[in-house]
């Protein structure tokens, strides 16, 4: 079973979504043990302080390095990974949830202000995670990212066999279309090829049109998507205009979105 202690200044921002959807139904079925740490708890003195002036002047407060050692020591057990939230950390990537889902401890800091004490990434986080190229107001949102992520990849959370298998990003491409009742909504009708039985016509449809939409909004994943000869001709193909069967775009964006009207798949 996966352990994971978020460590944070506010720990009301993050206790009610972790008792809602799969995370919390995870959590009651005992498939992972998330617990919230309240940094303010590890402060010593009267008020509690939990940051300070930053040395040599600037504008903002850091979180100072006493009381993130103090929780993160009190919760620690062998083999826990500390993990800092912070917008200077590398990228949170789906292999990078892939691989703490493998660990048996998690401890998330959530930073705040103007980040924390140098001596706190540098001795007491094991690494640093960035969510994304922009500015939070801190790490609670980014620790429920990195939560969710790792919690649905833990075995037995989303149920079905392999379902995570299938998701965006998992086999290194965006997931495809996806379709249910009715069968005609409003004039736009399912594919006929998802209605057709055929299941080695549905999986190759559903292939092409991943690539076609990694294509067409991160090009960035293709090169690490372990594609075969044939899904690089493909690539080919659709920058050369073609286009893949029963594209998914709207009738209206297909005509005046600049590509070339012949099919691919």
């Amino acid at each position: 079973m996966l352990r994971l202690d978020i460590v944070t200044l506010f720990p009301a921002m993050v206790e009610a979504p972790l008792e809602e959807s799969i995370i919390g139904r995870a959590r009651r079925r005992g498939l992972v043990d998330i617990r919230v740490v309240n940094l303010r708890d590890y402060a010593v003195g009267t008020h509690r302080i939990t940051d300070d002036y930053q040395f040599g002047g600037g504008g903002g407060m850091v979180l100072k390095p006493e009381p993130l050692f103090a929780a993160v020591e009190a919760v620690r057990t062998p083999g826990a990974r500390v993990i800092l939230l912070d917008p200077r950390g590398a990228a949170f990537t789906q292999e990078v949830a892939g691989r703490l889902a493998g660990l048996p401890h998690l401890i998330l800091i959530a930073g705040r202000y103007e980040g924390v004490d140098e001596r706190v990434r540098e001795r007491l986080a094991d690494e640093s995670l960035s969510i994304g190229d922009y500015v939070l107001t801190g790490g609670e949102l980014p620790a429920l990212v990195v939560a969710d992520a790792v919690t649905r990849l833990v075995a037995g959370v989303l149920g079905g066999e392999g379902a995570a298998e299938h998701e965006s990003f998992a086999s290194g491409l965006l997931e495809p279309p996806q379709y249910t009742r009715p069968e005609e909504f409003r004039g736009a009708r399912v594919p006929a090829v998802l209605l057709s039985g055929d299941h080695a016509r549905i999986a190759r449809w559903r292939r092409v049109q991943a690539l076609w939409r990694t294509w067409r909004s991160r090009p960035d994943l293709l090169p690490r998507a372990g594609l075969s000869a044939e899904e690089w001709e493909l690539v080919e193909r659709f920058e050369r205009g073609e286009r893949p069967e029963e594209p998914d775009a709207p009738a209206d964006q297909e005509r005046n979105d600049g590509h070339g009207r012949d099919s691919v798949g």
